[in-house]
């Protein structure tokens, strides 16, 4: 009897044993270390824009994929509701700025963004955005400027930065500019490899890559196409090369210009269009368990509420309550590695300390 009894705690204890390690090799005890960091940011997007498109896609959307979500508080340091060029600093820089300002400070001082730590430790580094990569938001990860306006400047900071891609609009900044310098030669000079279109975009597919495929800014969805999501994709398939690691920002910019608009239709195009660059990004963490996928809004716009719909046939009521920014809370939809980290409330400048962390930089 002793040795039936013994011989059955032996049996369950190996079995506890078995199932410790198939929970660290499954991630439950031990999650994987992150490697790479996609941020996307829907410009102007809030919870009623994400559920619009969710209602308009007949209840569904990929954004649901994500394992974790939290809120994130938006003002700025000089005003209770936000523009772009604060909101992106709070991100990208860990710093509440006045608003109008790029990457720095409330006196003006440069600010060290998520990108530039990450290319200090080696990490590939890019931006792809649905406008003008000079514009607040994609400027923010990038430049160091007083505002938001210095268009021209910021694209002089974008060629002396150590970025491996941009894409997006924004050509002129570069080749039609006040001084009359081209900053195309210069971008060349320093390895990057130039293109104007998105075909030319998707052969590039390792060193460096300069993509302006719009004089100011690509059009809006669906003229453009799926512009926002194959460029993700080439984005990504360049990056991976790097086996240290990369880090990716992502705009889907004209959310907020639909919204300023109050223009549902608009809204929701461009809301959906976002969606299908979000499933680019999750697919890659699937792929690569040490990615992590944060997906976040700088502000919402709009004071979008849904006032009706019907999610069989797609439809959606919606009013607006303002052409502009509004204060809300806007939400943080986190998915892959260490993505438990961002559950809960906190302020928009937390989101670099909690990427610091998981990283380890210092700040």
């Amino acid at each position: 009897m002793m040795k039936i009894i013994r011989l059955s705690l032996f049996i369950v204890s190996l079995f506890c044993v078995q199932w410790l390690v198939s929970a660290d090799r499954n991630g439950t005890e031990k999650p994987p270390k992150v490697k790479n960091v996609i941020i996307m940011i829907g410009d102007g997007m809030g919870v009623s824009q994400v559920y619009a498109g969710m209602t308009a896609n007949r209840g569904t959307l990929n954004l649901e994929r994500c394992q974790f979500v939290g809120f994130s508080k938006t003002y700025s340091a000089d005003s209770y509701i936000t523009d772009s060029a604060a909101g992106g600093t709070a991100i990208a820089c860990g710093t509440k700025t006045k608003n109008g300002a790029i990457g720095v400070d409330p006196e003006g001082n440069p600010v060290k963004s998520f990108l530039e730590h990450a290319a200090e430790n080696g990490f590939s580094t890019g931006v792809v955005a649905s406008c003008a990569v000079t514009h607040a938001t994609p400027a923010s990860f990038v430049a160091h400027q007083p505002s938001r306006n210095m268009q021209e400047e910021i694209a002089v900071d974008f060629v002396n930065s150590d970025l491996t891609l941009f894409i997006g609009g924004g050509k002129k900044y570069f080749d039609d500019r006040k001084d009359k310098e081209n900053l195309l030669e210069k971008l060349k000079a320093r390895g990057f490899q130039l293109a104007f279109n998105m075909e030319d975009v998707r052969k590039v597919s390792s060193g460096k890559l300069a993509g302006l495929v719009a004089d100011e800014h690509p059009a809006p969805y669906p003229e453009r196409g799926e512009f926002l999501p194959e460029s993700v994709q080439a984005a990504i398939n360049l990056l991976k090369n790097n086996n240290k690691g990369f880090c990716l920002m992502v705009e889907g910019s004209q959310i907020d210009w639909a919204c300023h608009s109050n223009d549902e239709k608009a809204t929701i195009q461009e809301m959906l269009d976002f969606d299908r660059a979000i499933k680019v990004a999750f697919d890659y963490a699937d792929q690569d368990p040490n990615t992590l996928v944060i997906v976040t809004a700088d502000h919402e716009t709009g004071g979008m509420s849904l006032t009706g719909g019907d999610l069989s046939s797609g439809k959606v009521e919606a009013k607006y309550g303002s052409k502009g920014h509004t204060s809300v809370m806007v939400p943080v939809f986190v998915y892959g590695a260490g993505a438990a980290e961002f559950a809960g409330i906190y302020e928009n400048i937390d989101i670099l300390a909690k990427i610091l962390k998981l990283y380890g930089f210092d700040k």
